[in-house]
């Protein structure tokens, strides 16, 4: 008798909730039975009859496996109600009404179709893993279903989801289903990596106490990467266990990696894998879990245009799901290769907040957005990482300056790999040059790292393809897409020309050997004995970011002329101008450049008036201090405190005034060549006359720069404490005050200064915005300690109504 699964009592409850209501989420723990059971019911639901359903899969194993899993449920082969689709490889037919689906799939139907004719819902599983992918899916489904199919269901379900971020994005009336799973217990054990040991050494010591634990299953053991993984499985086939060692990772067949899950009849399975084992998949028979708890991640970096690869420590829900392996079937154990009392932050961050955008952006602009804002997003885009995307496909000719797909652009968008190899694709054909394009896409598109040359590797999988199935298989399906066949012999002269249409960010000057300046302005080295380190210019194919330069990992030298024949804009002479350190002034050249790379320069006779004052302002502003004299500070301060109580004032703060510069001060900036002619400017002058007559006189009455003390001297008063919104300060001897009842204030008597009371030698005695209750309460005080320091000057008993002065009393009586 089958054991009835968790989910089994919620059916009910999530056909009455999708018949009401087009949105669900569904909070389900592991082993709940959500994957298989929920797509199962829902194909009777009225509003499904007679159309497809389509379940969306993270990874392309786990949709495998899940619709093998469903169709055997009917008795069925996959391919008839039950059937997939990724990429490379489908099995669907005209009675297919369930399709699981891997990411990309998705988004190319909705691209393909956004009214989805025929598709009655959309069930996004492992929601949680927050891939760039289903997040994209999520944010044109639900623009689908609000525009165009508003009967269109959307399920999201996971073990662990961020239910308010999701509510804020499908509705704060979605309903939201919750299912206990059914896991087995699982004792946590902690076995720390020692500090003389490698993270493989502990994996092996730990995985010979797993296997010799009584009545133990199977070992599942998750390591970062396949490096890792690599060498672990030659120390476990020279360790003398009587085990059968198998390997699993992303860039493994999906044949290799069916067959690593398949159990054994006898002999005791150890399986090294990555993360890719945390999806819904269930590993028959494995009841010991080792976890490194590392992962290793593509940080993308806005600021360089680069994806640096980072090992680090795991989230806790990530941790909690591997942990959960070892008691999908059976009791189990999870052996940690941590401590105990290491933190883990409770979830990770969506790839889209650490991803590169291009892919995104230009599925973006043919859905025809031109900004993230235009969807709802659970998590939108970081502004950072969108603008280098854009700037990417601009490079590429992918989109325009408005942002809107250009012909290229649109051809690239419909091909399934990421923009610069696409367009590489598509810039092949006029060079023909097609076939070559299609192996170095095949070989580029996936995630071998390959050692060497490129040309070298190219080689060796054209002249022997079965030795490198992956790649055959990529590469004819790619030659197939694009009508073409693959070379059959290695020639590789127009290797560096598709690789620079491809990376024309990354294409490389020389600065000294080994170190190269990238086209984007970054720095980027090449190991002083590789064979291209002394090379004029090189196009870096694999480069990633590092603390302080990058390192490039993968190169092809390529000629200045060839640079030249691909973009004929090298050789525009470019007039620039140029702040001298050295020579303390501006100095200009026209050049002949490709993005930062300078190719040819020559001195200019004479600087454009135009250049030269941009140039100055980019110096100022690198100086800023320059332009604030004592002046200057005051205005700010006066303005500042205008703004906080009137509205319609301008903004004189440093950043503003910095950012229009042009503005108000560029009528000034004729016959300036140096910036020591700068020096001594009435920059407070400059500002003071953007003001009308009108707003200067309002100026001076709200805020004047000095007050008429009772001794009948002007005082200064000080406002740069209102640049920070302090208030403004009036500083003056004591008995310059004596008959003042009350404090001064300005803004029409909305703010009172601050008195800085000072004493005959200028020493702060006291200070106060409260000058009556000092002259009632404090000044006796003062009196008694201070009148005997200074006996030549007034002290008298009653300041309401002495005289005001700033004399000694011998000179008052003069």
């Amino acid at each position: 008798m089958t054991m009835s699964l968790p989910i089994e009592q919620h059916l009910a409850a999530i056909h009455a909730s999708l018949e009401a209501h087009p949105r669900l989420m569904l909070v389900a723990q592991p082993g709940a039975g959500k994957t298989t059971r929920v797509p199962l019911t829902l194909l009777s639901s009225e509003w499904a009859k007679g159309q497809r359903l389509l379940l969306l899969e993270p990874r392309r194993v786990a949709a495998r496996l899940a619709a093998t899993f469903m169709a055997a449920q009917l008795n069925e082969q996959v391919g008839e109600t039950i059937g997939y689709r990724m990429r490379g490889d489908s099995k669907v037919g005209p009675a297919t009404r369930l399709e699981v689906v891997t990411q990309g799939v998705l988004t190319r139907m909705l691209q393909d179709d956004p009214l989805l004719e025929g598709v009655a819902g959309i069930i996004f599983d492992e929601f949680h893993e927050r891939s760039i992918e289903a997040d994209l899916g999520l944010t044109l489904a639900l623009d689908v279903q609000e525009s165009v199919r508003d009967d269109l269901r959307l399920v999201v379900m996971s073990a662990t989801l961020d239910v308010t971020a999701l509510k804020d994005v499908l509705g704060h009336a979605t309903p939201v289903i919750a299912c206990t799973g059914r896991e087995f217990p699982v004792e946590t054990l902690y076995r720390p990596v020692a500090a003389t040991e490698s993270l493989e050494g502990a994996a092996l010591r730990v995985t010979q106490e797993a296997v010799a634990r009584e009545g133990g299953g199977d070992v599942l053991i998750i390591l970062p990467g396949v490096a890792e993984i690599t060498q672990l499985v030659k120390l476990l086939e020279h360790s003398g266990m009587d085990i059968e060692v198998r390997a699993l990772h992303g860039r493994m067949s999906i044949d290799a990696q069916q067959a690593a899950l398949r159990a054994h009849a006898t002999r005791q399975r150890v399986i090294v894998s990555t993360a890719i084992t945390e999806s819904s998949v269930t590993v028959e028979g494995v009841n010991s879990v080792i976890d490194a708890g590392l992962e290793r991640v593509p940080l993308f970096q806005p600021r360089t245009g680069l994806t640096r690869l980072t090992t680090r420590r795991v989230n806790r829900a990530s941790a909690d799901q591997r942990r959960g392996r070892a008691g999908r079937q059976q009791p189990g154990v999870c052996y940690r290769l941590w401590a105990s009392e290491q933190p883990l932050v409770p979830y990770g961050e969506p790839e889209i907040l650490q991803a590169d955008m291009s892919r995104l952006a230009l599925e973006l602009a043919l859905w025809g957005v031109r900004a993230p804002r235009e969807l709802s997003w659970v998590s939108p885009p970081p502004a950072g990482a969108w603008r280098s995307a854009q700037s990417l496909l601009r490079q590429l000719h992918l989109i325009d300056t408005a942002g809107m797909l250009t012909p290229l652009g649109r051809q690239s968008a419909q091909l399934p790999l990421e923009p610069r190899l696409a367009a590489m694709l598509i810039n092949a054909i006029p060079l023909k040059a097609l076939p070559l394009a299609c192996a170095i896409a095949a070989l580029l598109e996936g995630r071998e790292r390959v050692q060497g040359s490129l040309s070298d590797a190219l080689k060796q999988r054209i002249d022997q393809p079965s030795a490198f199935p992956q790649w055959a298989k990529e590469a004819k399906r790619l030659a197939r897409l694009m009508n073409t066949s693959l070379p059959t012999r290695p020639t590789f002269e127009p290797l560096s020309a598709l690789l620079a249409l491809a990376y024309p960010d990354r294409i490389a000057q020389q600065i000294e050997p080994g170190r190269f300046k990238l086209a984007n302005g970054k720095t980027a080295t090449l190991p002083m004995n590789h064979p291209l380190a002394q090379a004029a210019f090189i196009v870096g194919v694999n480069v990633e970011s590092a603390t302080s330069e990058a390192n490039i990992y993968l190169a092809e030298v390529i000629t200045l002329e060839t640079l030249v024949s691909l973009y004929p804009t090298t050789q525009e002479w470019e007039e620039r101008i140029t702040w001298s350190e050295e020579q303390g002034k501006l100095v200009g050249d026209a050049v002949q450049r490709h993005g930062e790379l300078v190719l040819a320069t020559r001195p200019l006779q004479q600087l454009p008036v135009e250049a030269v004052e941009s140039a100055l302002m980019a110096a100022l502003k690198q100086r800023p201090t320059m332009l604030l004299s004592d002046h200057v500070l005051q205005l700010q301060g006066r303005m500042a405190l205008l703004n906080t109580h009137d509205a319609g004032w301008y903004d004189w703060s440093t950043p503003a005034l910095l950012s229009t510069l042009a503005a108000w001060l560029g009528p000034y900036m004729a016959g300036v060549t140096r910036l020591s002619q700068l020096e001594k400017r009435p920059f407070h002058t400059y500002l003071m006359n953007t003001l009308e007559w009108e707003q200067q006189i309002e100026l001076e009455r709200l805020a004047p720069v000095s007050i008429v003390a009772p001794s009948g001297n002007r005082i200064h008063v000080d406002y740069s404490p209102c640049r920070e919104g302090g208030s403004p300060v009036l500083a003056l001897k004591l008995q310059e005050a004596f008959g003042w009842n009350t404090t001064p204030t300005v803004v029409d008597g909305r703010v009172t200064v601050t008195l800085h009371l000072l004493s005959p030698a200028r020493r702060p005695l006291q200070v106060t915005q409260d000058l009556h209750s000092f002259w009632m309460n404090g000044y006796s005080e003062v009196r008694k300690e201070i009148r005997g320091r200074y006996p030549k000057h007034p002290w008298p008993e009653d300041p309401f109504t002495a005289q005001a002065t700033a004399h000694t009393k011998r000179r008052l009586s003069q």
